[in-house]
């Protein structure tokens, strides 16, 4: 009978990967280093190895595994192939069908924002839900869709990239992405502070900022809670066009739930409240408004949704 799987969360630093039963009880999660040298030849490589020693420390036979997912920072297709990696090295190839030859289990691969999400519906703030949005506001921000229990990658992956939707067209500073005025300058943790220090460059109005120098994400919100008004602004500013983004998503694919997750959302019920704020103002069209809740796996929704994903 088989009754576990992996999850195997691929990042650019280090791979996290879980052991699960088929249920979605975590049994063992542990980290290795990603060896991204040599246009990432060895990662899958240790992958395997290391699934191998997990079984052979618990006990497991080989035959009693369902299979593995593994979630990719970068965007996969349905069928596993990566186009390109940066992060990793890799170009033109398919990670699911090289781990599966190095294992002889079936895996399949998925865009981390998007197996990340798949993990949220299952056993996070998306529980008892089948069609799920998240957004994920870190170092960047990323998106995954889930339909009908489903990743919705399309057809060239790019499904779920909701951090590279143009939110306005007159930014001047240029996205990473190398376009203008995507939600990821405003909604990310780097946004947030650029966006702050922007405000603060234009006015002479105090603010505790002003005193922290090299200020964060965390300390902008913080900032907010007390009542400081430049902080607020900044928020605001986050909340408009994360708002926007939210309810041309929700027009699009009408989700039954938007999870917010990233080191961004630790700032709670503040983030949360001025989404759903602006959310609600772009989508009048509705009456019966989606709800905007916080993601609760944190750093373990890849693993999770990877495993999920080896089991769909």
């Amino acid at each position: 009978m088989k009754e576990y799987c992996f999850g195997v969360d691929i990042g650019g630093t280090t791979v996290k990967m879980g052991l699960f039963k088929t249920d979605g009880t975590l049994l063992k999660k542990w980290e290795i280093r990603t060896r991204s040298e040599e246009k990432g030849k060895y990662i899958l490589k240790d992958v395997a190895f290391s699934m191998n020693e997990a079984l052979r420390e618990m006990g497991i036979d080989i035959e009693q595994v369902e299979g593995a997912g593994i979630g990719v920072p970068g965007p996969t297709r349905g069928d596993g192939y990566v186009e390109v990696c940066v992060n990793l090295g890799w170009a033109d190839c398919n990670p699911a069908a090289q781990l599966s030859s190095l294992t002889g289990i079936p895996v399949k691969a998925g865009n981390d924002a998007n197996v990340a999400a798949l993990g949220e519906m299952w056993k996070g703030g998306g529980e008892g839900y089948r069609d799920v949005v998240l957004l994920t506001l870190g170092t960047g921000v990323g998106g995954g869709i889930i339909q009908e229990g489903q990743i919705l990658a399309g057809h060239r992956g790019l499904g779920g990239e909701l951090g590279h939707i143009t939110v306005n067209p007159e930014e001047p500073a240029v996205c990473n992405c190398g376009n203008h005025g995507c939600l990821e300058q405003y909604a990310s943790a780097r946004g947030v502070v650029r966006v702050a220090n922007k405000i603060l460059s234009g006015s002479n109005a105090p603010s505790r900022l002003r005193s922290i120098g090299d200020f964060t994400a965390k300390d902008v919100f913080d900032a907010a809670k007390e009542g400081d008004t430049q902080a607020l602004e900044a928020v605001e500013i986050l909340g408009r066009y994360l708002g926007q983004v939210i309810s041309a998503t929700a027009f699009t694919v009408d989700p039954d739930v938007f999870v917010i997750g990233g080191g961004v959302s630790k700032a709670g019920s503040i983030l949360t409240d001025v989404i759903t704020k602006h959310y609600h103002r772009f989508t009048s069209l509705s009456e019966k408004k989606v709800p905007v809740v916080l993601a609760k796996l944190g750093n373990d929704a890849g693993i999770y949704g990877a495993a999920k994903m080896a089991l769909n």
